[in-house]
């Protein structure tokens, strides 16, 4: 395994698990990489859901996509109330954690609560063996709160229902982004925890 930054490997670790033809979330839409990334790996018969509370971000998104854009439903929303829009299985998810890359408006960033509650729904619908990536970026205002949340959450999760790793770069910059994936071991719709010790 060559060691790559860690936005390679979360498309690495997603494209080992999504098949052609199947649903996926993208759960930050941000300016369409990873929308884009998704529909090109879910082929004709699948399909992207992106979300988005900034208008320009689904803008930029859409579009990025160019002539993929039907693969794509692109919702201004939450995230945290993906369950209004996904209803069937999904085989996977990305997120991409903090605001929004070359935005006017930087104070306008993901928090724990919508984050987590996310999450909680996502693993819900993800398939047995599907993957979720979070890519962590603390170095902003904010940042650190959503970061030490995110990772109570994950130390929370059953083991026997999800398993939980953290990649990252050790001697990069000041407050390098740093991976987060769960792979679903088996079926479930809630969520179980465990106490943290």
């Amino acid at each position: 395994m060559i060691l790559h930054r860690v936005l390679p490997i979360a498309k690495r670790l997603i494209s080992e698990r999504v098949q052609p033809g199947e649903t996926v979330v993208d759960a930050t839409a941000g300016n369409g990489n990873d929308t884009l990334f998704l529909a090109e790996l879910v082929g004709d018969t699948g399909h992207v859901i992106a979300f988005d509370i900034q208008p320009q971000a689904l803008k930029t998104t859409h579009s990025h996509l160019g002539n993929l854009a039907d693969r794509a439903s692109l919702i201004l929303d939450s995230h945290a109330n993906v369950r209004n829009y996904v209803h069937g299985e999904i085989g996977g998810a990305m997120f991409n954690l903090g605001y929004l890359p070359y935005s006017d408006d930087q104070s306008i960033i993901t928090t724990p609560d919508s984050t987590i509650a996310a999450l909680d729904a996502l693993l819900g619908l993800l398939k047995k063996s599907g993957i979720i990536t979070i890519t962590v970026y603390d170095g902003h205002e904010g940042g650190s709160e959503e970061r030490d949340a995110l990772l109570a959450y994950v130390h929370s999760l059953h083991q026997g229902d999800v398993h939980a790793i953290r990649y990252e770069l050790l001697n990069q910059r000041r407050n390098p982004p740093f991976l987060i994936g769960l792979e679903k071991m088996k079926d479930f719709t809630e969520v179980r925890k465990v106490e943290c010790e």
